[in-house]
This record gives structure tokens, C-alpha cells and sequence, in this order.
């Protein structure tokens, strides 16, 4: 399989930046998910899951590390208080080398008496902003992707064909570094929400991904040996 798209978040929840190359290291992708967003107030951390307007903020790296949002009317900040302006609440926006501690997050479980979810708090991965300590790159094949839009399922790296399932268990070389795939990527309720450029609430992606791969689509992997890599280079197994 052949990378075909290369992705990182630099604000977790938030729209990423599309790249055709990029050093690959611990934490995964150079600069994905290094920023978040917390509630002020309950010290979670925001993500889609809770607060699905984050999918129409964008963030952007800069070269030296620091990071801006792109607001929904195309200004740009990195201000706690414009930030909490747009979303109707008080955040603040955290770098993950100043949140060493445990960072927490929300899941739906369920959905309660009035008709809305109810939400469990679950503990995130320290160093960079991933949810579990066991992801740090996220593959998809366009083969499994079929006719669904490759940004409701936010990989880092999109492969040409098909078989990502397969290779969980197995040791991979991707471009000069490379991966252990630990686990196939669960699917929530985050697929299905709206984002910019057209792509509408739909509930029937989950509904479709539970029936049809048992709840999981894409596979995630730890990195074993940092090293580069480039739209056009071969996934290989060994």
C-alpha cells in the first residue's frame, strides 16, 4: 500500500493541516495533537465528542512550534478569551509540554431520560494529546474508506488499496521509521458530526461502521524507529 495523504492535528478536535512530508517520532506525526483546548471550568479537555462546533476551528503550526486557531469567519487567534467567545464557553488552549498530569476527556454511553447522552470520563495519554496511550498514528486505506469522506475519521495517514485490518499485530516500515499496529481504531459518535466543505451530520456512518466492522474502522500503531515520511512512499510489512 502507498501513502496517498499525510495528516496532523496540531489542536486536538480542531481541522488539521495536510502535508506531503513529515518526520515521524514518539508522539507520532511532527506536531499532531500537541495543542488542546480545556474547559475552564470542569478541567476537561474538549474534544468533538462534547463540542462538535471544534471541527469548524482550524489549527495551524508554526515553524517554531507555537500554534494559531482559524476561526469559522477566517480570522485567526491563539487568545484564551477569543477563543472561549466563539465557543460559548470559557477554555483555555494548553501546549502538551505545559500539561504534564493526567488530562481527561468525555465518551458517550448512552443516552439518558431527556433524550440526551449521558458521558463518562476517561483518562487521555500524557506527552502528546491522544486519547489512548496506545495510538500514536492512525492508518486507513481509501478501500476501506469507500465513498465516506476521509475527514470524518481524521488518520494521520490515508494508504492506497486496501487491508489495514491485517496488519494489526505486525511490525511495518513507514517510509524510513517505523510502526507496531497494536489495535484496530473504535469508532464514536464523532464520525458523524457536521464539518466544514459540505460534510453533513449523519448518523447512519456509526450505525453503517457497527454493523458492518463491528464498530472499528482504521488502525493504530506505536512508534518503534522515528525516521521521515512522504505522500508516495510503500508501507511495507515484514
Amino acid at each position: 500500500m502507498q501513502v496517498t495523504e499525510l495528516w496532523r492535528y496540531p489542536v486536538k478536535s480542531l481541522q488539521g493541516e495536510r502535508l506531503s512530508t513529515s518526520e515521524v517520532g514518539a508522539d507520532g506525526l511532527a506536531g499532531d495533537r500537541q495543542w488542546a483546548l480545556f474547559d475552564a471550568a470542569t478541567g476537561l479537555g474538549l474534544t468533538a465528542r462534547r463540542v462538535p462546533d471544534l471541527l469548524f476551528l482550524t489549527g495551524r503550526l508554526h515553524a517554531d512550534g507555537g500554534v494559531e486557531v482559524v476561526l469559522p469567519d477566517g480570522s485567526v487567534t491563539a487568545e484564551d478569551a477569543v477563543l472561549s467567545a466563539c465557543l460559548g464557553r470559557p477554555v483555555t488552549l494548553r501546549a502538551a509540554a505545559d500539561a504534564p498530569g493526567e488530562r481527561h476527556y468525555e465518551n458517550p454511553f448512552g443516552v439518558g431520560e431527556a433524550g440526551e447522552y449521558d458521558w463518562d470520563t476517561f483518562t487521555g495519554a500524557r506527552g502528546a494529546f491522544h486519547d489512548s496511550s496506545r495510538t500514536r498514528v492512525s492508518l486507513v486505506s481509501t478501500g476501506t474508506l469507500g465513498n465516506w469522506d476521509r475527514r470524518r475519521f481524521r488518520a494521520n495517514v490515508v494508504l492506497d488499496g486496501e487491508g489495514e485490518d491485517a496488519l494489526v499485530g505486525q511490525r511495518v516500515r513507514l517510509g524510513d521509521s517505523e510502526l507496531d499496529v497494536v489495535a484496530q481504531v473504535p469508532r464514536c459518535v464523532m464520525v458523524t458530526r457536521p464539518q466544514p466543505g459540505g460534510i453533513g451530520r449523519d448518523t447512519g456512518v456509526l450505525t453503517t461502521v457497527h454493523r458492518q466492522r463491528d464498530g472499528y474502522l482504521a488502525v493504530a500503531a506505536l512508534v518503534t524507529r522515528p525516521g521521515a515520511v512522504a505522500v508516495g512512499d510503500e508501507l511495507a510489512g515484514w
